[in-house]
């Protein structure tokens, strides 16, 4: 499997400064994503960036991670993002990664309603194979 990070500042090309909250880049960044339909994650981050110009600036960043997601919809993401953005450039890496997901068994079989039913009648005798929940989950009180 293939990651792709996008790393891209906020402080504007020109005036070498956050226009906006970084609420507002993340509604936008949000609405690219939903447009190009690709799952993703995102991290604030801080980062410093030397300009082409040889300036040096710290910045607020986006750090946005996608897994399995086609080059060529990267590359179009990136794009927009500098362009909204006003960005003098964005920063993308890729590396393969080994990566696989966890599905709950249990909710196949048992509702949770009827797991915390079970966990807190101290695994009943209706449900022997989640004896070992009353143990190892603890109850958030509340």
């Amino acid at each position: 499997m293939i990651e792709t990070t996008i790393y891209v500042g906020l402080n504007d090309a020109d005036t070498k400064k956050q226009k906006f909250e970084t609420e507002r880049y993340l509604t936008v960044l949000k609405r690219v994503c939903a447009e190009y339909r690709v799952p993703f994650s995102f991290h604030l981050v801080q980062g410093g960036y030397l300009h082409d110009d040889g300036e040096y600036t710290e910045e607020n960043t986006i750090e946005l991670s996608f897994i399995e997601v086609p080059q060529e919809t990267i590359d179009l993401i990136a794009e927009d993002l500098c362009t909204f953005f006003h960005q003098e450039s964005v920063f993308v890496t890729t590396e393969h990664i080994k990566a696989y997901t966890i599905r709950d068994k249990v909710r196949d079989s048992i509702s949770s309603d009827e797991l915390v039913e079970a966990i807190s009648d101290e695994a009943s005798e209706e449900f022997p194979e989640y004896r070992f929940l009353v143990t190892s989950v603890p109850l958030m009180a509340g």
